[in-house]
């Protein structure tokens, strides 16, 4: 005789086994910053959640308010994948024994960071910054062109007062002339550059070639060299597609980064390469001229041998 179940105990079995499936979804987590441009555009557009589908692996997205704080959360596993930060962040990180894999880079754009003066400041060149207040976020990319563009000048970190701030500070204390100086990069530097009467002091041509790296935990990337290999290709494809629709991107991200108007999108996007390629240990020279910087200037409490880390390689 069959046994008969009771209609109510058997939408409860298939509830459960409903979230059992799900549960038994993969989820990679993907942590960024309003600037992590090319992962900002596969997040809004849903595109890496369709190539991920097919391996019924789901996705989590976590904003991070600057790139120091991003890497501390991949180093202890609350994110499994580092959306770009720039060259800097990863040499910190370093510091503080992180276990971390580069799996993929931005060609250089150097341009897309600068050291900015109001227009009617006094200061005309590098040298002049000697005993100024100059806003800058620490561990940022800008933090490192800062301390090569004093150097170049003659000056050491020490010569100059820094005002730790994140971009949205750093514009505020810059506007309401609180400091004497602003370092920062895109997009928060075009659009100063549009809004406010300013001069370029020096962006970092000769300086530091700002390059942007995608990180994951090196546990992470041993065990999912699948989920790595689908998040570069799409990185790739994403960074094509905005260097072919610039418009089409600005008008994506305009409203993500605080309401920009087209045109200044297109102008902080036409700075940056947006070029996505593998990493090699032999490639990361000028991380180590980051690192030596940084350490001399007191801000490492070690140095740092920044070839001593792992890549991975599509």
């Amino acid at each position: 005789m069959p046994i008969r179940r009771p209609l109510a105990l058997v939408i409860g079995l298939l509830a459960c086994s409903v979230a059992l499936s799900a549960q038994a979804q993969e989820t990679v987590r993907i942590g960024y910053q309003k600037s992590s441009t090319l992962i900002t555009l596969l997040k809004t557009q849903g595109t890496l959640e369709k190539a991920l589908k097919a391996d019924d692996i789901g996705v989590s997205w976590h904003e991070f308010p600057s790139g120091l704080p991003l890497l501390e959360a991949l180093n202890v596993g609350n994110v499994d994948i580092s959306a770009d930060v720039a060259d800097t962040v990863p040499i910190f990180a370093q510091a503080a024994q992180a276990k971390l894999t580069y799996f993929a880079q931005e060609a250089p754009s150097p341009s897309a960071q600068a050291i900015v003066v109001r227009k009617d400041s006094p200061i005309q060149q590098l040298a002049d910054l000697k005993g100024k207040k100059i806003a800058v976020t620490k561990a940022a990319g800008t933090h490192y062109l800062l301390i090569a563009a004093l150097a170049k000048a003659g000056l050491a970190f020490s010569d100059i007062e820094p005002a730790y701030l994140s971009p949205a500070d750093g514009r505020a204390a810059f506007e309401n002339n609180k400091v004497d100086a602003w370092v920062t990069w895109e997009p928060f530097l075009t659009s100063v550059q549009r809004q406010l009467p300013t001069r370029t002091l020096a962006d970092g041509a000769g300086l530091a070639s700002y390059k942007r790296y995608y990180l994951t935990g090196t546990s992470y990337a041993k065990a999912h060299p699948e989920v790595l290999k689908v998040v570069y290709e799409q990185l790739e494809k994403t960074g094509k597609w905005l260097k072919t629709n610039p418009q089409d991107a600005a008008k994506v991200l305009g409203p993500l980064w605080g309401n920009l108007d087209v045109a200044t999108v297109e102008a902080a996007n036409a700075h940056r390469s947006y070029e996505v390629q593998p990493v090699t240990v032999d490639q990361l020279g000028e991380q180590q001229k980051i690192a030596d910087a940084f350490f001399k200037a007191g801000l490492l409490p070690q140095a740092v041998d920044a070839q001593a880390v792992q890549t991975w390689t599509p």
